[in-house]
């Protein structure tokens, strides 16, 4: 799955696509062959969201790391606490 100018898929694109194919397999009227490729599609979307929260996530614990290389993290605060 690419963008429409040829770029990879960004997160949102892939988690839309991935709600598609989730949609159809629901669907129940896919015949076992379409059924693995849909399958087959959702789990390679799956993996690649996952590969780009996973950068994501290394990259704002380089964010968060201090002047002496230790991550320094603290628990979220919602507006209730």
């Amino acid at each position: 799955m690419a963008a429409a100018d040829g770029a990879p898929p960004n997160f949102d694109q892939l988690l839309d696509r991935l709600r598609q194919v989730v949609e159809r397999l629901e669907k129940g009227d896919l015949t076992l062959e379409d059924s693995l490729a849909a399958f087959e599609e959702g789990v390679k979307l799956a993996r690649r969201g996952a590969e780009i929260l996973d950068g994501a996530e290394r990259r704002v614990d380089i964010l968060l790391k201090g002047e002496d290389g230790e991550l320094h993290t603290q628990p979220f605060k919602t507006g209730d606490e």
